[in-house]
């Protein structure tokens, strides 16, 4: 186990029991937010505006009917 590892594992042991719940929730958002770096940029959302642009761009799609089926979806997923 490195240092840090133990030293995360001795707060949280004092911890009080009423916190424990944030902590767990606060590991878990640190684990959602971490960025792959290996992921395509297209699909990465980097800041507010830019998902609002992704999404702004997923509507004009829509509205322009440049749809694929969910089975399409999910054959270019697995291909990336």
């Amino acid at each position: 186990m490195s240092i840090e590892k133990q030293r995360l594992y001795n707060e949280i042991d004092t911890l009080p029991e009423e916190l424990t719940n944030q902590v767990i929730n606060f590991i878990e958002y640190l684990k959602i937010s971490y960025v792959d770096t290996d992921a395509p940029d297209n699909i990465m959302i980097k800041s507010k505006k830019d998902l609002k642009e992704k999404l702004q761009k997923g509507i004009d799609d829509i509205n322009a009917n440049r749809v694929y089926s969910i089975e399409e979806v999910f054959n270019k997923i697995d291909n990336i």
